[in-house]
């Protein structure tokens, strides 16, 4: 039962919704398989899947609301599941807050599913691990890595007559490749729709290189530094950035974006004119559900525009408030770039730090978005436009905002682990290392 027809969800989402006898009902269906395979120390170590399908029902009287799920669908199941969610709402307080359901909307559907992916089979999962290992202990190299791939459908419905369906696929997967000794390590990652884009045999050989290269890696002063950041690098730090966009901690004073005196800098100059960032369901590359979570229909919205503030992402009630249109949430992110890759973007430079991946990254300050976190997997000193020598893994506290005012050169935009954010790599100037680190 977990892939429900369009008319299967509906059926039960129409059923739910004449049961209740409250103000308001909404109600979310989702569900679907999961399949993982996890690989260490060159074999394959665990393997399932996760089958589920959750029904979750929200309910109002005034503002007084309660939410309540299940993942059974017989009829008194339903039921059930309606007449708590119910008593839950006419013991709550009211919200102060509340936004009543919005009214039926329209949906433009956006290509979320691949056929190839839903089709991925026990057997196919373990040839991508096979296909991970096999060159490792060729080579005397150890490989630790996961693959999950998703297929779900969502579907949702509300007593103002709206109603969505959709379905999904997605794989993930990571890979971490160290020399025997520990003294190296590489890392690997990819995230794609259609696992037909996908070939392990191929990325597996961009983290054996870094292992096998990063073994004797050099100490380095911290400092300021020209860096060639990685799409996986950039990513964690603009993805970071992106959750400081809400317009009520602007307007309330509690983001970078907010203005001195009350306000928001929507209009404001605040990164370098070649920044360019937008969100889009339609996106061929990272494609996302047609509405957010309140069921607003999603759109193309520009977020930075020439390096300039172009729109805040609203909350229904917040734009109730400040008498703003609703609009949707957003679902991704796009950065645009140029043209070249990062190897380009190694070759025309003269000295610097190419960076493989940052991690552990923390909120130092919000007011300027300074972050703190770690290099990782693969860091090399750049001169005369080659990866001259392996350099031990830094401690950066760094400034998405600064650090995108400082740029020097943007590469191509590419998808990235997580699935809902592109990014370019990015050659940065004046990039600040504090201290160095240990781990490898």
């Amino acid at each position: 039962m977990s892939i429900l027809s369009e008319a299967q969800a509906k059926a039960i989402l129409d059923k739910v919704i004449a049961l209740s006898t409250a103000d308001e009902i909404s109600a979310q269906l989702g569900g679907g398989y999961q399949g993982n395979v996890r690989f260490a120390r060159n074999d394959i170590s665990t393997s399932g899947i996760v089958d589920d399908v959750e029904l979750g029902v929200q309910v109002a009287f005034g503002k007084r609301v309660g939410t309540a799920t299940i993942n059974q669908f017989d009829d008194a199941s339903l039921e059930r599941v309606v007449r708590r969610a119910e008593d839950l709402a006419k013991l709550a307080p009211e919200n102060p807050e509340f936004m009543p359901a919005v009214g039926k909307q329209t949906y433009r559907a956006t290509d979320t599913f691949s056929e190839a992916t839903a089709a991925l089979t026990a057997e196919a999962r373990a040839k991508i691990a096979e296909a991970s290992i096999l060159p490792c202990r060729e080579r005397g190299l150890i490989a630790a890595g996961f693959l999950e791939d998703g297929h779900t459908f969502f579907a949702h419905a509300n007593s103002n007559g709206n109603f969505g369906y959709q379905k999904s696929t997605v794989a993930d997967y990571t890979c971490t490749v160290r020399t025997e000794d520990g003294r190296g390590s590489g890392w690997v990652a990819s995230n794609v729709k259609d696992i037909a884009e996908f070939d392990a045999s191929r990325d597996i050989q961009i983290a054996m290189r870094k292992a096998a290269a990063s073994v004797d890696a050099q100490a380095l002063e911290p400092g300021k530094y020209t860096v060639i950041l990685e799409p996986a690098a950039a990513s964690g730090l603009i993805s970071f950035m992106m959750n400081f966009f809400d317009a009520r901690s602007a307007d309330e004073g509690r983001s970078f974006l907010s203005k001195q005196g009350g306000g928001n800098k929507i209009g404001e100059q605040i990164m370098d004119p070649r920044v360019n960032i937008y969100t889009d369901p339609w996106n061929p590359v990272v494609p996302v559900m047609p509405w957010d979570g309140e069921g607003l229909p999603r759109d193309r919205v520009k977020i930075i525009d020439q390096g300039k503030v172009a729109n805040l992402d609203y909350s229904r009630y917040w734009a109730s408030k400040q008498g703003k249109p609703e609009t949707a949430s957003w679902g991704n992110t796009i950065m645009e770039g140029g043209t070249k890759s990062t190897s380009e973007l190694i070759v025309g430079t003269e000295r610097g730090i190419l960076v493989t991946r940052t991690w552990y990254i923390r909120m130092v300050d919000p007011q300027t978005v300074l972050l703190t976190g770690l290099t990782r997997d693969g860091t090399f000193y750049i001169e005369n436009g080659q990866l001259k020598y392996p350099i031990k893994n830094f401690r950066f506290n760094e400034s998405p905002v600064i650090m995108l005012n400082n740029i020097e050169e943007l590469g191509r935009s590419v998808r990235v682990e997580n699935g809902n954010i592109m990014v370019p790599p990015m050659k940065i100037r004046d990039f600040t290392f504090t201290s160095l680190s240990d781990a490898v």
